[in-house]
C-alpha cells in the first residue's frame, strides 16, 4: 500500500517496443531504490505498518529480472504466476521480439495476430482449472453476526480434521483474531480434540493480510457481498483466490451454497481444481496540492492509495453547490462534470451504485471503466464505457466554489480541496474469485435483480391445455378460422368485410360497391379468388377515397 511518486519514465509513452521495455525497467529500478522524500511521503496510516514489517516489501517478486522483457511483463501477483505452464506466454513474447527485430514497426496482420493471441490467452486462463495443493485456508466471517460464528467453528473443524494430501489431518486454518476468545467459537475445546491442531489453527489480522498474502492458498468468506468487499479491502495488493458462500442478502459475488460446502471444497482441493475469474480492480491515488509557502504553482504531493473492487465515487458532499470536476484521460481533457457527483465503476461494481444511478450492466470478464454521472445538470451527459487502458485524472479546479468528497468502495471517505485530484487506472492486482460455472453472473443478476422476469409467460399455439410440454394430443379447433365459402374470410381491418359477414348494411354495401368497382371483390362483398391476397396500395387509396366521397354525399343529403 506504500505508494511511490510517478516518474516521467513511467508515464511517458514510448515509440518502440524496446524503449518501452527500458522505461519500464527504469521505473521498477527507481521504485526499489528511491526513498520517500518530503514531496513524496507515504500515507500516514500506512507508514506505521511499513515500519513494523519484518522485511521491506517491493512490488517486484524476488525472482524478477528487470533486464528481461519477459520478466518485465510478468505480473507481480503471485497468483498470476501460478498460471505459468497453462499458456505459453513466452512464445508470444518471442514472436513480438522477432517481429521487432525484422521490421521497425508492426504490420497490420502481425498486430491482428498478437491481439488474437492475447484474447486466446485470456480465454484459456478462465477455461482451464487451476490444480494446486491448498495447504492454508483463511476464513473471513461477517462481523456482528453471531449465527455465522457457529458456522465458522463447524467449517474450521471440518478443515482441520479431514485428511488431505496423504496426511492424517487436514490443512492449516486461519480465522479472525477477534474469535480467539469467543465463547461461541470455543477455540479451547477445538484444540483439545487433537494436539496437532495447536499449530494448525491460526489467526489472521489485517496487518498479516497486507504484509504476507502468500500465506493463504484459499480464502473462504461467510456472508454477503459486503464481506467480499471487506476481503478486497484487506488485500490491498496481492489477493489469494476467493471462494464466497452465500450467507447474505443479494449475493452478486456469493455463488456457493454453504449447505454443500463439503462437496465444493472436496472438489476444489482435490483433482478437479478451481476455475477462477480475475475480476478487474482500480488503483486510485490521491494527490494533494502543495500549499507550502515556497511551493511551485503546480506542485502536488502523493497521498493515500487504494485498490478498489466496486467503484470510486466523487460527490459534492455537504456542499449546496453542484460538483465542478475536470475529467482527464491520458492527460487530455475529456469533459467538465457539473453534477452531484460521478461514479467510476469496475465491471464488478456495475450492479451496485452505478446501476442505481442509471449505469449499464457489464460482464465482469470485460475490462472496462464505467463512467456514470450522479444527477447531471445536462440532459446529454449519459453513462459511458471507457477503455481500461485509459489513465483517468479527476481534478477539483482552483476556481471551484466548493470542495469535493471521494470514497473508495464506500470506505475511506476523504475531502478533495481546490487543486487536489485523484488518478484512476486499471490495477495490476486483480481480484480472483472461484467460479461455480460459466453462467454464474447472469444467474446472479436474474436471481438478485429479477432481470427480464415477467409475471406470466406467453403461451404458444402448439401447447395443449394442461400439458406444459406440449407433447399431448392436440385438440381440434372448433372455431372456423379458414375460408368457409367466403363468409368468414374477412377481418375487421376496415378494408374487408366484417367478421360477422354482414354485407347488406350501408357500410358493407358501400365497401363492396367500391371494391367491386376496383375489381378486387365480387358483388356479394367477398374477395375474388383470382385477386385474393394481391390488393395493391393504389387499390386501397381508391377504396378509401371512394368511401370518403360517399360519406360526404350522404351528409349533404341529410342536410
Amino acid at each position: 500500500m506504500a505508494s511511490r511518486q510517478m516518474t516521467a519514465s513511467s508515464t511517458a509513452s514510448s515509440v518502440g517496443l524496446n524503449s518501452s521495455f527500458s522505461s519500464m525497467a527504469q521505473a521498477l529500478a527507481e521504485a526499489q531504490s528511491q526513498p520517500h522524500s518530503k514531496s513524496n511521503p507515504p500515507s500516514p496510516s500506512i507508514a506505521a505498518q511499513v515500519a513494523s514489517l519484518p522485511r521491506p516489501l517491493t512490488i517486484t517478486p524476488p525472482s524478477l529480472d528487470i533486464s528481461s522483457p519477459a520478466a518485465i511483463l510478468r505480473s507481480p501477483c503471485f497468483f498470476h504466476q501460478r498460471f505459468e505452464g497453462l499458456v505459453d506466454i513466452q512464445k508470444v513474447l518471442e514472436e513480438i521480439k522477432d517481429a521487432q527485430e525484422a521490421d521497425e514497426e508492426y504490420s497490420h496482420s502481425r498486430l491482428m495476430q498478437t491481439a488474437t493471441g492475447v484474447r486466446e490467452v485470456s480465454k484459456q486462463l478462465q477455461r482451464k482449472p487451476l490444480k494446486r495443493a491448498v495447504r492454508s485456508v483463511m476464513i473471513v466471517t461477517r462481523a456482528r453476526d453471531n449465527s455465522l460464528v457457529h458456522l465458522t467453528r463447524e467449517l474450521a473443524e471440518w478443515l482441520l480434521t479431514t485428511p488431505r494430501y496423504g496426511q492424517e489431518v487436514g490443512v492449516n486454518v486461519y480465522v479472525d483474531a477477534k474469535l480467539k476468545h469467543s465463547k461461541r467459537f470455543d477455540a479451547p475445546s477445538l484444540l483439545a480434540k487433537d494436539t496437532r491442531f495447536k499449530s494448525m489453527l491460526r489467526y489472521w489480522t489485517p496487518d498479516l493480510c497486507w504484509s504476507h498474502p502468500e500465506k493463504f492458498d484459499l480464502v473462504l468468506t461467510l456472508g454477503g457481498d459486503g464481506t467480499v468487499l471487506f476481503t478486497s479491502w484487506l488485500f490491498q495488493r496481492v489477493v489469494p483466490p476467493i471462494l464466497s458462500f452465500a450467507l447474505g442478502s443479494l449475493g452478486f459475488l456469493t455463488n456457493f451454497e454453504f449447505d454443500k460446502y463439503k462437496s465444493h471444497l472436496n472438489s476444489i482441493m482435490g483433482e478437479t481444481g478451481m476455475r477462477v475469474n480475475l475480476r478487474m480492480r482500480f488503483t486510485c491515488t490521491v494527490w494533494r496540492k502543495d500549499r507550502s509557502a515556497n511551493a511551485d504553482k503546480n506542485a502536488v504531493e502523493e497521498g493515500e492509495q487504494f485498490e478498489v473492487l466496486n467503484e470510486l465515487v466523487i460527490d459534492r458532499g455537504p456542499s449546496a453547490y453542484v460538483s465542478n470536476l475536470e475529467l482527464y484521460g491520458d492527460d487530455e481533457l475529456l469533459t467538465v462534470v457539473q453534477a452531484d457527483g460521478c461514479i467510476f465503476s469496475t465491471p464488478t461494481g456495475s450492479t451496485a451504485y452505478s446501476l442505481s444511478a442509471g449505469g449499464s450492466l457489464i460482464h465482469p470478464s470485460i475490462p472496462a471503466i464505467l463512467l456514470t454521472p450522479i444527477c447531471p445538470h445536462t440532459l446529454s451527459f449519459r453513462p459511458m464505457v471507457l477503455s481500461d487502458t485509459l489513465s483517468l485524472r479527476i481534478a477539483v479546479p482552483g476556481r471551484s466554489r466548493s470542495s469535493a468528497y471521494c470514497s473508495f468502495d464506500g470506505k475511506g471517505r476523504i475531502e478533495l480541496k481546490q487543486g487536489d485530484y485523484v488518478t484512476l487506472e486499471a490495477s495490476q492486482y486483480p481480484f480472483p474469485t472461484v467460479m461455480t460455472g460459466t453462467n454464474e453472473w447472469v444467474e446472479s443478476v436474474q436471481r438478485a435483480l429479477r432481470w427480464n422476469v415477467r409475471g406470466a409467460e406467453q403461451k404458444g399455439w402448439s401447447q395443449v391445455d394442461g400439458d406444459e410440454d406440449g407433447e399431448g394430443e392436440r385438440e381440434e379447433w372448433d372455431i372456423d378460422i379458414g375460408d368457409s365459402g367466403g363468409v368468414y374470410s374477412g377481418t375487421d381491418s376496415g378494408i374487408d368485410v366484417s367478421e360477422a359477414g354482414d354485407v347488406e348494411g350501408s357500410g358493407g354495401m358501400g365497401l363492396a360497391k367500391y371494391a367491386n368497382g376496383s375489381g378486387n371483390w365480387n358483388g356479394n362483398g367477398t374477395q375474388s379468388p383470382s385477386r385474393k391476397g394481391t390488393l395493391s396500395l393504389l387499390n386501397i387509396v381508391q377504396i378509401l377515397f371512394g368511401i370518403a366521397i360517399d360519406v360526404q354525399a350522404f351528409g349533404y343529403g341529410m342536410g
